[in-house]
């Protein structure tokens, strides 16, 4: 099994490849093991996707909750795992450093941090303190025993802030503060994507949502990891849903042509 260095050397390393990182984003175990055995090279957390597992919304995720999910999606698998901290459940740098601490110890490859505030009144730091919360969370992240890969994430347009020049000098505070990774969810056109990518010097990533371009034209443009957030969680919810409706509505079960495939990859995944 690899060292915690050496996964999270290779998550680095899978941003600097011939094409970009395909991310998928467990929600529980065996999702987790699930997506290991289609191939994948690495693993990212949902904060939306573990909230659903627990019958909540988005931001209702404590972090002691955030963190032990983290370990056990560690534990499912011998990939990197990279865990979504938000915006490290706390306002304050030091704060944050103390959250990217206790990730490093739960053996992740690398960890996001987000520059949303969770307030509607201010939904977004002001630039300076979003970066100062970057740096203090690369400074733990990189300084320890262990290094693992710190992405830095612009929630301008999560967050109804559809200001591109905004969020690209937020990039950019962000690289200088000492991240490994640049992200800004929420954008869709191939045009901002593009200019994003030209503004910084640090693999970007990219979230799978609708009107998101194809990989390949992602990969045109030099995009170096597409992620899918919460997509598969609630992709799997809605096949439940859709499986229920047909149940009560029709009283048939077409939800089985889906079902056996279903079972017969959990079985190969799920073999000791």
């Amino acid at each position: 099994m690899p060292t915690q260095s050496e996964k999270a050397a290779l998550f680095l390393a899978l941003h600097h490849g011939d094409s970009p990182l395909l991310l998928p984003n467990p929600w529980d175990v065996g999702s987790a093991k699930l997506l290991a055995s289609l191939g994948f090279a690495a693993l990212a957390t949902t904060s939306s996707g573990f909230a659903a597992t627990l019958g909540r919304l988005d931001g209702s995720v404590t972090r002691d909750e955030a963190l032990a999910h983290a370990r056990h999606i560690v534990d499912a698998t011998d990939l990197p795992v990279s865990a979504d901290l938000e915006n490290g459940f706390a306002d304050d740098p030091s704060a944050v450093a103390g959250t990217v601490d206790r990730a490093v110890a739960c053996g992740l490859a690398g960890f996001s941090i987000e520059d949303s505030t969770g307030r509607a009144d201010t939904p977004v730091y002001d630039i300076d303190h979003a970066a100062a919360r970057v740096a203090a969370a690369a400074r733990s992240a990189h300084d320890g025993a262990v290094r693992i890969v710190l992405t830095a994430r612009a929630e301008n347009h999560l967050h109804g802030r559809p200001d591109l020049a905004d969020t690209i000098a937020r990039l950019q505070r962000y690289q200088a503060a000492g991240a490994d990774v640049l992200f800004a969810p929420g954008l869709t056109s191939l045009d901002d994507i593009a200019q994003v990518v030209t503004s910084v010097d640090l693999p970007v990533n990219v979230l799978a949502i609708a009107g998101v371009p194809s990989v390949s034209e992602l990969a045109s443009v030099g995009v170096r990891r597409i992620s899918v957030g919460g997509g598969f969680a609630f992709a799997a919810l809605g096949a439940v849903v859709q499986a229920g409706r047909e149940l009560l509505d029709e009283g048939t079960y077409r939800f089985r042509e889906l079902a056996g495939p279903g079972a017969a990859a959990a079985r190969a995944a799920f073999r000791p």
